[in-house]
């Protein structure tokens, strides 16, 4: 049985390491991406569910942002009824 070298071991320990690092920012992105899903509906909710003074501020803080955070026509698109709402 050969023992591996210390440059195969760096190697191996070394693709080990870029494969976790992997996976930690799969999961990192992951995580990020279920935040922004629930704080989106929870704004969402309040918009459709509530009316009160909170959602209409809201509201017409979100038709002065959106259009100039949304930049591309199929974005704004998906938010046409929300912002023609007000």
């Amino acid at each position: 049985m050969t023992r591996k070298s210390l440059e195969e071991r760096l190697a191996q320990l070394d693709a080990q390491k870029k494969a976790l690092q992997a996976r930690l920012t799969t999961q990192e992105r992951a995580r990020d991406t279920r935040r922004k899903v629930l704080l989106g509906s929870l704004v969402l909710n309040e918009l459709t569910q509530s009316e009160g003074e909170f959602s209409r501020n809201l509201l017409a803080w979100l038709g002065e942002r959106l259009p100039m955070f949304l930049t591309r026509d199929q974005d704004k698109a998906i938010f046409d009824d929300l912002l023609k709402s007000r």
